[in-house]
């Protein structure tokens, strides 16, 4: 089993529990990583309530607000995980978010707010989070981060989303360039499909579960504890040579031709 014990890790983006961002926490915890998770804040703190009360058997050591369109809330998260933490070992991205109208049809329909809106968020808060987690990741570390194959190949309905995971991944390529210099790595994971919330959003997402299913050499789809396996495997010790690389996790649908 791996053991992640004396490790931090910054958990972002748990929605509910189908997240795949709840089956990573979950396997980091029982590897024995002390947690720290991250919610979406709203008016009426329904967000904070959720991510509170699934995390609650995990012991996380907070529960923070980030909206990765506030700097401010950004730094102001940073600043009290130095209260509470000496360091980062582990920060796992997990977020990603486009228009639900523009995860459909033509894609040249996308609209310039919509197409800043999903690099932004899906992206740029890549860098940001790793400007921030930085200056704490003083003993080496890693960063995870989720992508899928719609980032390197077409496909249907995925359309905006498939240009925020392409610039995802270059993101890791080049972050894992500039922090390798403090011996953290910086990873991808693309998993292959999930009934997700955010899954749900993407046009014939059914079509594509089925798709999926029938022409994965393993004939299923990927889990969210098998995508938090591998994020475990990539916060440990066991992966100190890997960085700048997209693992994918889908059941060998990435060697098909189909």
């Amino acid at each position: 089993m791996l053991d992640l014990s004396g490790k931090t890790a910054l958990v972002t983006g748990i929605a509910n529990d189908r997240s795949i961002a709840w089956g990573i926490a979950q396997q980091l915890h029982q590897a024995g990583a002390k947690l720290g998770v991250t919610y979406l804040p709203d008016d009426r703190d329904r967000g904070k309530n959720k991510v509170t009360k699934l995390t609650a058997d995990l012991s996380p050591s907070f529960v923070l607000p980030c909206d990765v369109q506030d700097d401010a809330q950004i730094d102001a998260m940073y600043a009290e995980i130095g209260k509470a933490w000496e360091k980062i070992d582990i920060l796992v991205h997990c977020l990603a978010f486009a228009k639900k109208d523009e995860l459909s049809g033509d894609f040249s329909n996308t609209s310039r707010d919509g197409f800043k809106l999903a690099l932004d968020v899906s992206a740029f808060s890549l860098i940001r989070l790793c400007q921030g987690a930085k200056p704490m990741m003083t003993d080496g570390g890693s960063v995870i981060t989720l992508t899928y194959i719609g980032g390197v190949k077409v496909v249907p309905n995925y359309n905006i989303m498939g240009i925020a995971k392409a610039a995802l991944e270059m993101n890791v390529r080049y972050l894992a360039q500039e922090m390798g210099t403090q011996n953290v790595r910086v990873n991808g994971i693309s998993a292959g499909p999930i009934r997700t919330l955010a899954s749900s959003a993407v046009g014939d997402i059914h079509k594509m579960l089925h798709h999926f299913e029938e022409v994965a050499p393993l004939k299923r789809l990927v889990t969210q504890q098998e995508v938090g396996n591998i994020a475990a495997f990539l916060g440990s010790d066991l992966a100190t040579a890997i960085t700048g690389q997209i693992i994918y996790a889908d059941c060998g649908y990435e060697i098909m031709g189909a």
